[in-house]
């Protein structure tokens, strides 16, 4: 009977350690994609303002596109995509509001993306031209 009483506590134990092996291995996948996506959205206050908009939309700007399924940053698209999967997915119609709140929210985050690209220049940029 101890017998396998201590064979089901080395089994538990191995299952604890491989699953916690794996947690840890996830974790410095997604820091290492974290940093990879912080140096190519630009760093220093590009990065700052990017980071900025992704907290006040809760995504990024490349899981906004995914929902919407754009490619580029075209209005007459968005709004197209926007209004059609947000019709769909109307609670009146059995539609899911979670999905509804996320679409809405993809079109909050492009939107700043758009706005955020075509904000006049500045006086030395002016000065320049």
């Amino acid at each position: 009977m101890a017998k396998y009483l201590a064979q089901i506590i080395v089994l538990g134990a191995q299952t604890i350690g491989k699953a916690f092996s794996r947690a840890l291995k996830q974790e410095i996948d997604f820091s290492r994609q974290a940093a990879a996506r912080q140096a190519s959205s630009g760093g220093g206050k590009r990065g700052q303002e990017t980071e900025a908009k992704n907290l006040r939309a809760g995504m990024t700007l490349e899981e906004a596109q995914n929902i919407l399924n754009l490619d580029q940053l075209d209005k007459e698209l968005l709004e197209k995509r926007y209004k059609h999967l947000f019709e769909v997915n109307e609670k009146a119609k059995g539609g899911s509001f979670y999905i509804q709140s996320k679409v809405f929210r993809a079109r909050e985050r492009i939107e700043q993306e758009m706005i955020g690209s075509e904000e006049p220049k500045g006086p030395k940029e002016a000065q320049t031209s």
